[in-house]
């Protein structure tokens, strides 16, 4: 895996890697996301991160057709951390009421959980960036 580092305002570098849109792309931006939060010293977020960057990637996969998506992990301050996939599909996510016994439709309800906020940012004609932010030390 070849990880960027992005120079950012914060001071801190932001890590990023274009995947291809596949559902095994998750366990890449999985990495992703331990090596930037490892860097940082923010063990602390690691599981719901990596639970939280998963679910992104799996509606990228799901509801964009083009062949690439994008995964950026940013740290914005000390002690907060933002998650990004962008796709080249415009629709947003809608977080839905899962049936008890459906297979899908858990995943925005999870990110919402476990996050402390997130949503979906136009990206110019051609796409969006669902993002999700996570404190460490957050109790959600």
């Amino acid at each position: 895996m070849t990880v960027t580092a992005i120079a950012r305002s914060t001071g801190h570098p932001g890590y990023t890697e274009t995947l291809p849109r596949k559902a095994e792309s998750a366990r890449t931006a999985r990495v992703l996301v331990n090596t930037a939060l490892a860097a940082w010293g923010l063990h602390a977020i690691a599981g719901d991160s990596t639970l939280v960057v998963t679910e992104l990637v799996a509606n990228a996969v799901q509801h964009t057709t083009c062949h690439t998506i994008r995964v950026t992990v940013t740290r914005l301050e000390s002690d907060l951390v933002r998650i990004d996939v962008v796709d080249k599909c415009r629709a947003k996510p809608v977080r839905r009421a899962a049936r008890d016994d459906a297979a899908e439709g858990r995943g925005l309800a999870l990110v919402e959980a476990l996050t402390v906020r997130w949503g979906t940012d136009p990206k110019g004609g051609w796409g969006k960036s669902v993002w999700a932010e996570l404190k460490a030390g957050d109790t959600c």
